[in-house]
């Protein structure tokens, strides 16, 4: 799910900043602060700061820091090509592009993987993952992963959260959740309990006087033509939602139940699952490892170990196909994601 709202993320204990990282985090931070930008005024928006970032005496530090750590990147598709096959680009570089079996292997052996491992995962899936992420990834051969909400698959029905924004502002009206800006209202549906989020969407279907556009997912056939060109395709639960806002059983049934489809249309069961909004949960932690899972997927903006310790629980990094190669370095080196943490921004 797109990560414009605030995302509540339960994470094991974080590791313990080294004194030099953190004062090159405070260095790094009055630098992205006075830096001024290309026509003398101080950078403001995310990616001109992370552009300064990249010339931060910080960065040295923390690009070799990650060089012994795993970088698993976060997308939720790619509205811009061109830009993300500059990211890749730059990734064939400074990184080691690995797989999600490659992961897999790493964790079944006990060898960590090779330095400056980096792996590329998709959220939700949309078709830009096909028709835009696929061909630039297929003409560098660098290997990705795909997490899928199966329920909608072979379908036209948006995702539901572009369906409440767009309810919303035609109308929708939901007794539980003020109808305000649509970030408020996402936010304020997604810390419902399961049943009266659902509820809630309901309400702002009959009410609203106009109909959301439909949206052409992919199908069973497009997932294996994914599969095929080095796609690996993962869970992301029947529907998407908060997995800390539902009941065991609907915990159990969104994972079993996407499970099912999945080795239904690929012919062989998903060994790995990204945590819907990111946030770790024990109930599915336990349903995960009965369904014979092997890694599960955070969004958390953190480098993890090149070789996991918690394999249903690895650290990833938020990215988006719009982000210019300045930043991306910054991103890559965890520099960014540590000058977030420093400053209590929400992932």
């Amino acid at each position: 799910m797109p990560h414009s709202e605030t995302t509540t993320i339960t994470t094991p204990p974080p590791t313990a900043v080294t004194a030099p990282a953190a004062a090159a985090v405070a260095v790094a931070t009055s630098a992205a602060v006075a830096a001024p930008g290309p026509s003398g005024t101080t950078a403001r928006s995310a990616d001109g700061r992370g552009s300064w970032l990249r010339f931060s005496p910080a960065q040295p530090l923390f690009r070799a820091r990650a060089a012994q750590r795993l970088a698993v990147l976060a997308y939720h598709g790619v509205t811009d090509p061109r830009s993300f096959g500059a990211q890749l680009d730059r990734l064939r570089r400074l990184a080691t592009p690995v797989s999600l079996t490659a992961v897999e292997q790493a964790v079944a052996q006990g060898r960590p993987l090779p330095p400056r491992s980096v792996l590329i995962t998709f959220d939700d899936t949309d078709r830009s993952v096909l028709t835009h992420a696929l061909p630039a990834l297929a003409v560098r051969r660098i290997p990705a992963a795909a997490f899928v909400i199966a329920e909608l698959i072979g379908t036209d029905q948006p995702f539901w959260w572009h369906e409440a924004a767009f309810l919303a502002r035609n109308g929708g009206r939901s007794r539980l959740v003020p109808t305000g800006r649509p970030a408020e209202l996402l936010a304020r549906l997604k810390a419902l309990p399961d049943p009266d989020r659902r509820r809630s969407l309901h309400e702002l279907r009959v009410s609203a006087h106009r109909r959301p556009p439909r949206q052409e997912q992919l199908t069973p056939e497009d997932l294996r033509a994914l599969q095929a060109d080095g796609v690996s395709i993962g869970n992301h639960t029947l529907g998407h939602p908060s997995l800390g806002r539902c009941d065991d059983a609907t915990v159990h049934s969104e994972i079993a139940g996407a499970h099912l489809a999945l080795g239904k249309w690929l012919g062989e069961p998903p060994t790995a699952f990204a945590y819907p909004d990111g946030g770790y949960d024990p109930r599915a932690d336990a349903v995960l490892r009965q369904l014979g899972y092997r890694l599960g997927f955070l969004s958390d903006h953190r480098l993890g170990p090149r070789l996991p310790a918690h394999p249903l629980r690895i650290s990833r990094l938020q990215v988006d196909s719009t982000t210019g190669t300045r930043r991306f370095d910054t991103i890559l080196s965890g520099l960014e994601p540590a000058l977030q943490r420093w400053r209590g921004v929400a992932v």
